[in-house]
């Protein structure tokens, strides 16, 4: 079966299990907690391009909308680990600055380079279809706003702010039945392809799917474990690494499929691929990580720090402003980098 992989992807494909099987060499073989951090971090990586890639060959039998939506929710594997991993350990500030991460990398500085990418192609502007970019807004602008009234609740410290778990509990239901309902109407209203096969036997991309499902697993579990001693040594802070080092590594995979497919003029796929992913963890992934953590004994609830809770706030005002009249130009995507670039720096700081 492996013979109707390309080379490149066998290349690839070793590459990831060479790195895996390291991090896992130096976990138990006394490496140090640096070497472990920093060779788990590039593993994360490599074990979401192989969800990525295994996801879409299963889904080359049912069409490009499934495909995207089962991208967008098993490529967050690695960090839906990460998150579980840290709340079991107690690591509250990186469980939570990790799904932040997520969120920035994606709505910032992946559809910033995505933008920039298009428009060069395009010749000035980058042309894109309205219906998924606006659907989006409307999900991210949600899950932001059980974030901002939970947020400024803390703030006052009224009545309702004794009771943060259960409100945070209420706003992730509702929060799946929202993003349930919009992935029900979104695939209905596709129209089916007709693809019954696909170029990768299904068994194989399966395999492919599982073998990086435990991969995840193992990885996430040795990155956490390095992950208080390593950033000791590094001198730098569990935010900083949250929000951009495991934001970054855990979406490497929309960063450079976005950027290549919009460089190639496809420019409705790679805007999907981003989009998708950022309603996914704000509409599905962080929501379903709160009920989770319901039964570990470290509580993850949308409460998060205000500067944040401003940051995600003006976050998805400008990625709706940018995308919503169905096309960008190259300042906009460099302008949405620059957000990052500056909420980097100050995390880096915290």
């Amino acid at each position: 079966m492996l013979a109707s992989l390309t080379t490149r992807e066998r290349l690839l494909l070793g590459i990831v299990a060479l790195i895996v099987v390291t991090t896992g060499a130096l976990e138990y073989g006394g490496g140090s907690d640096v070497a472990v951090f920093l060779v788990g971090a590039l593993a994360l990586a490599g074990v979401a391009w192989v969800v990525s890639f295994s996801t879409e060959a299963v889904g080359e039998r049912f069409g490009p909308a499934l495909t995207g939506v089962l991208q967008s929710t098993l490529g967050n594997l690695p960090e839906l680990f990460v998150v579980l991993f840290a709340l079991s350990a107690g690591e509250l500030v990186v469980a939570q600055y990790s799904i932040l991460g997520s969120l920035f990398a994606n709505a910032l500085l992946v559809l910033g380079l995505v933008i920039l990418a298009g428009a060069r192609a395009a010749g000035g502007t980058m042309k894109f279809g309205r219906r998924l970019p606006n659907d989006t807004a409307t999900l991210l602008l949600l899950a932001v706003f059980m974030i901002s009234v939970l947020g400024v609740s803390d703030r006052a410290g009224d009545r309702a702010s004794e009771h943060q778990v259960a409100i945070s509990v209420v706003g992730a239901v509702v929060l799946l039945a929202v993003y349930g309902v919009w992935v029900f109407y979104y695939l209905r209203d596709r129209e089916p392809t007709g693809v019954t096969h696909g170029r990768i036997p299904l068994p194989l991309a399966i395999g492919l799917l599982a073998a990086a499902g435990v991969a995840a697993a193992f990885v996430s579990d040795w990155f956490v474990g390095a992950l208080a001693p390593a950033i000791e040594s590094l001198g730098i802070s569990e935010e900083f690494t949250g929000l951009v080092i495991v934001g970054i590594a855990g979406n490497a995979v929309e960063n450079v499929v976005g950027i290549t497919l919009a460089a190639k003029g496809q420019n409705d796929l790679a805007i999907s691929v981003v989009k998708n992913s950022v309603a996914q963890i704000a509409a599905f992934l962080f929501p379903v990580l709160v009920l989770l953590s319901l039964f570990l004994d470290t509580h993850l609830t949308f409460l998060l720090p205000a500067v944040y809770v401003v940051a995600l706030l003006l976050m998805a005002i400008s990625v709706w402003q940018v995308t919503q009249d169905g096309e960008a130009v190259a300042f906009e995507g460099l302008a949405l980098v620059g957000f990052y670039v500056i909420l980097a720096v100050l995390t880096f700081y915290e």
